[in-house]
């Protein structure tokens, strides 16, 4: 399971490679030639001493113009020790390989993406030895994709704006265009670009949403993920000591569901309403109106098929 959103960012392009190609011709206009096979690499850089140096993710891309190695570096903050451990990955990618290094940095904060993507110049102020460039995907360029139509199109590229942009007011409309995005692809793959996009939401109500919406779609409780978050409940359960209360905690947090898609799609909802969710006791008919009320216009829209 992913862990963290640093592991996530840069993992991305592990489970789809050729997302790099497109980010770099659509989102950073770097005219790259289409990749004739892209494969993964040892990321270990350790050289004899006992020093360790290890980049997140390695791949190289067979091109008719030759062969290049992708070096993803995926960075949460601002660290100036990165002047001199991008510089030597890259000369020590190209010695022992003999193909030209490109670095390419993923980060969720704007502020490290302007840092980053700062040329690194080594040597004294009329001449530099050596230039490093770093390619940056973040917040200013990687596309908001909000649109579901869009998100079909291109599924990784979807997960990774929701990774990217999944906090703030349009995150609603990100999440819910990358959800129903991942239910037209294999649900092994799936699987994992649910737990990249878990693991980078930071904030609370943008991450709740997210299980919300993939409860929704009866799609959360078939991957991994959930095994997490069943074992919360498990442990939630040994507390309380009862089965009962594990099964109407279950009920209350679907009811709550429901009603915050109500919210998040800004339907009114009447008291009546309220009420009427809050005396379901059927797992399964809440689970109807929680799809329903993703696409909802008026409140009624959840009890009008019944």
């Amino acid at each position: 399971m992913v862990s963290s959103s640093h592991e996530a960012m840069h993992r991305i392009f592990q489970k789809d490679p050729t997302l790099l190609t497109r980010a770099l011709q659509r989102v950073l206009h770097v005219p790259f030639p289409e990749p004739l096979e892209i494969a993964a690499l040892n990321v270990d850089l350790t050289e004899v001493e006992p020093v360790e140096r290890r980049v997140d993710t390695l791949l190289r891309a067979e091109t008719d113009e030759g062969t290049y190695l992708f070096v993803i570096e995926s960075q949460k903050k601002v660290d100036e020790r990165k002047r001199g451990s991008w510089p030597y990955y890259l000369s020590y990618l190209y010695e022992k390989f003999r193909c030209e290094p490109i670095l390419i940095v993923t980060t969720q904060s704007s502020t490290t993406a302007r840092w980053a993507a700062r040329p690194i110049r080594l040597g004294f102020r009329d001449w530099h030895s050596l230039t490093v460039r770093p390619l940056v995907l973040g917040p200013d360029n990687v596309p908001v994709i909000t649109d579901e139509r869009t998100a079909v199109q291109d599924v990784p590229l979807a997960v990774l704006s929701a990774m990217t942009h999944g906090r703030g007011p349009e995150a609603p409309a990100i999440l819910e265009s990358t959800a129903a995005a991942l239910r037209t692809i294999d649900p092994d793959s799936a699987a994992v670009l649910v737990q990249f996009v878990d693991s980078c939401l930071a904030d609370a109500q943008a991450k709740q949403m997210w299980r919300d919406l993939m409860t929704a779609i009866q799609y959360f409780w078939r991957h991994p993920l959930a095994e997490q978050v069943r074992e919360e409940g498990r442990e939630e359960g040994r507390e309380e000591g009862r089965v009962e209360g594990r099964e109407e905690g279950r009920l209350q947090a679907r009811r709550e569901m429901v009603l915050r898609m109500l919210e998040w799609q800004a339907v009114p909802v009447s008291d009546a309403v309220r009420e009427r969710v809050n005396a379901c006791t059927d797992l399964d008919r809440l689970g109807v109106w929680a799809q329903r009320a993703l696409h909802a216009k008026d409140a009624a829209d959840l009890f009008r098929e019944e």
